[in-house]
């Protein structure tokens, strides 16, 4: 956690000659700009201005300038990069010209969404697993769908090729500080997950999203394709980003429920920005990716599970998300959706304690279901007076029309 000073000396004393200036577009995807160190004091400044027309959802040629504005506690050394002269990264703040802040910033968003629940006495804390393929790549370096391996789920070398892709990419992340919880290779052929420890809403939002940069730089570099798409493989296990959230409420209260409920009531309005893509409705309602709007006690067929713990930690897990979401978007939406239920002191339904996978159809029929494509999660975003509440036009317009 640095500030502007200690940036600053940092640049200069650990042989810093390109400093990458991050932000992201509406979808989640990263961008960035690199400046030399005589441009770090008019970046923290002035910002460094760029061309807000060509990112997605950021606007069109009219008024399209923008500026990056690095955030000094965000600053991490990119350990691939060379010792001498050393290439680092920042996230930035958005702004328009006249120093306000730009409100189509997702992580703008989050940040938002933290200080509403701050006002409410609530603090949430994120932990996300997400999965993800290895596959081969071909004499070119393009990628293929040949997986990496064909283990199973945690066995280990020689079925699994991938022990030493995770070590590596474990140890990368540990230079940048991010601490990995665990890892281990998954169902799927070439499917690997890595877990790390909680953290506050940003900076789990900063870690995931350089979690994602990180496993495709150290797969490249060892020939291999990371694949995060949600339905890599037609008849294997889809890759999700179960979500685990832990609560602090104010004076010891447990919101956990009405938290929860709130989650509930909101998730097939926001399900759209949890699984954008046609990809993630082939994942969903099958092979442990949840189809109902159901809960219940280490069960891994429904959309919420509470997992079984021992130092008296509760927290939930939301299965349903899957890696191609905005981190930033999808911890804001989840965190206003359980204020909701907060406020509206809103109660969660009764504990599915069966295997929905199997269940009969007199059973399933009754339950409400998550969107079955992505047209149907479009028109219930699109209907959402709460989405619309939350999120600028821009998105709906943008995640509607991908």
């Amino acid at each position: 956690m640095y500030s502007y000073d200690e940036v600053l000396t940092f640049v200069e004393q650990e042989d810093v000659k390109f400093i990458r200036l991050a932000f992201f577009d509406v979808f989640g995807k990263q961008k960035n700009i690199s400046i030399m160190p005589d441009e770090l004091k008019r970046a923290f400044i002035d910002g460094i201005s760029f061309d807000a027309s060509a990112v997605a959802g950021f606007g069109d040629e009219v008024k399209s300038d923008l500026f990056l504005h690095p955030d000094p506690s965000t600053l991490s050394i990119l350990p691939w990069r060379p010792i001498h002269g050393r290439v680092v990264r920042m996230y930035c703040d958005i702004r328009y010209p006249d120093g306000s802040l730009f409100e189509k910033d997702s992580r703008l968003i989050l940040k938002n969404a933290i200080k509403a629940a701050k006002e409410k006495g609530v603090s949430v804390n994120f932990g996300p697993e997400m999965e993800f393929y290895l596959f081969k790549t071909d004499e070119s370096g393009n990628a293929t769908t040949l997986p990496f391996d064909n283990a199973g789920y945690m066995d280990i070398a020689p079925e699994d090729s991938g022990e030493n892709v995770r070590r590596e990419i474990c140890f990368t992340l540990i230079d940048m500080g991010i601490q990995p919880e665990a890892s281990h290779h998954e169902e799927g052929p070439g499917q690997n997950e890595i877990d790390f420890h909680y953290s506050d809403a940003l900076s789990a939002a900063d870690n995931t999203a350089t979690f994602k940069w990180v496993v495709k730089t150290v797969a490249m570099r060892n020939g291999l394709n990371a694949d995060f798409s949600p339905k890599p493989l037609k008849d294997q296990s889809g890759s999700g980003m179960h979500i685990n959230m832990s609560l602090d409420c104010e004076k010891g209260k447990d919101c956990t429920q009405p938290f929860m409920a709130g989650i509930m009531e909101h998730i097939k309005e926001i399900t759209l920005f949890l699984n954008p893509t046609e990809q993630s409705y082939k994942r969903l309602g099958e092979k442990k990716a949840p189809k109902y709007v159901t809960w219940s006690h280490e069960n891994r067929s429904q959309l919420i599970r509470i997992p079984a713990v021992k130092n008296g930690d509760k927290r939930i897990e939301l299965r349903s998300p899957d890696p191609t979401a905005n981190p930033y978007l999808a911890f804001a939406l989840l965190i206003y959706a359980g204020l909701d239920g907060i406020e509206r002191k809103l109660h969660i339904p009764e504990a599915l304690n069966i295997n929905l996978y199997k269940a009969d159809k007199s059973i399933t029929d009754k339950l409400e279901s998550l969107p079955v494509t992505l047209e149907d999660a479009i028109t219930k975003a699109m209907q959402s007076a709460f989405v619309k509440n939350i999120l600028p036009a821009a998105y709906l317009e943008a995640y509607s029309n991908k």
